[in-house]
């Protein structure tokens, strides 16, 4: 009894502080990480966080298994400490505590899948309350869903994003070599595109359940078919000599007309106002600790839910005036930094175009290496692998 107590205590403190395993159940990382690669993630790596809810059952998240309850206490509450703190960088892989995800609706398919703030969005809170109520849940900062992206933008970036490409400062960022996007590819008439075909020419199919298909028909018995690609992967397709022509697909701005009135946008910040897209947005410029923001109706709805949520402050817009704890202001100083986040799969990621910032309170570790892989067996050549 006392060796497991130990080694129960022991793992514990190891997981909190040090190293986790994390699996990825998603595509939004491929082809960097894969649906089924396990991982361990760095704690250190950004300073150890002490967690908000110490109560809680050991090795498991924020659901028991089996009664499907809640697995921690709040009865016992810390405010956000990080030891020896240090910064994400920009291009780094991180595992951080989805922001939107305190309030979910706890079923199947839904929960940070369908976040409860988009539902409220479309069809109204009391409506949502109406549908889903008893099955709502409320989490604390520390036991929201797990993501993994990669740090794009850091406090105090200017980050845009222009036909695709990320641009920090003025500066393009690198693509990471696995970061995918999908291209509209038209072969000649008689012949078809396959996975068996694409995999000969060197390109990583991905067909596993939890991850969008590498390959799609644009329609059933057409020439034109969706490629999730990398950049190296587009030009071995583009070279096939049945090949006509590829090209990467980009989403435009949407106008003014496209909304209709009192029609949210899908993409942050959720203003008609501001036209964004996924693969034309900003510029933005990304909240530092300590610096101060001049408040406009133009960037009220971009900084709303990071001064009023996560920072909490009694935040609103009257008669074009902006009111914080009661009192009229002017400007705003953040109390916490704040990061930019995207998944390498440009096309298939709820990151930071939909919901914005992550605060600083939010981030959990590194990711570090994959010690395991499984697609129906082990993917021999992915284990031991360091992510980049």
């Amino acid at each position: 009894m006392d060796a497991a107590i130990f080694a129960i205590v022991a793992a514990t403190l190891i997981r909190a502080f040090v190293f986790e395993a994390y699996v990825i159940p998603s595509g939004s990382m491929q082809k960097t990480l894969l649906v089924q690669d396990f991982l361990f993630v760095s704690k250190f790596s950004y300073g150890p966080r002490v967690p908000n809810t110490p109560l809680s059952f050991p090795f498991v998240h924020n659901y028991m298994p089996v009664t499907n309850g809640k697995s921690y206490s709040e009865v016992i509450k810390i405010p956000y400490i990080r030891w020896f703190a240090s910064e994400p960088k920009r291009g780094d892989v991180v595992v951080f505590n989805f922001p939107m995800g305190d309030t979910v609706v706890h079923l199947p398919n839904f929960e940070s899948a369908m976040p409860y703030y988009d539902l409220v969005r479309q069809l109204g809170r009391d409506e949502v309350w109406r549908r889903w109520g008893k099955d709502i849940v409320v989490h604390p900062v520390d036991k929201t869903d797990n993501y993994i992206k990669r740090c794009v933008g850091v406090a105090g970036d200017i980050l845009e994003i222009i036909g695709g490409d990320v641009f920090v400062n003025g500066e393009r960022l690198p693509v990471p070599s696995y970061s995918a996007r999908n291209y509209l590819v038209r072969v000649k008439q008689g012949y078809k595109l396959s996975v068996e075909y694409l995999e000969n020419l060197g390109v990583m199919m991905n067909t596993q359940a939890g991850s969008s298909p590498d390959i799609k028909e644009v329609q059933p018995g057409s020439t034109e078919y969706v490629l999730t690609l990398t950049q190296s992967e587009r030009d071995i397709v583009a070279k096939s000599a049945f090949v006509e022509f590829i090209e990467p697909i980009i989403a435009p701005r949407p106008t003014a007309s496209e909304f209709n009135q009192g029609e949210t946008s899908a993409i942050f910040p959720h203003d008609p106002l501001q036209l964004n897209s996924l693969d034309n947005f900003g510029p933005i410029r990304i909240p530092k600790k300590g610096e101060a923001i001049t408040l406009n109706t133009a960037n009220y709805s971009t900084y709303y839910w990071a001064i009023s949520r996560f920072e909490g402050n009694d935040f609103y817009q009257k008669d074009g005036k902006f009111y914080l704890n009661g009192n009229e202001v002017t400007s705003y100083t953040f109390k916490m930094n704040y990061y930019w986040m995207m998944g390498d799969n440009r096309h298939g990621s709820q990151d930071s175009r939909y919901w914005g910032f992550v605060p600083e309170d939010r981030i959990v570790g590194k990711a570090w290496s994959i010690w395991f892989s499984w697609d129906g067996g082990p993917r021999w050549k992915r284990l031991f692998r360091k992510v980049r």
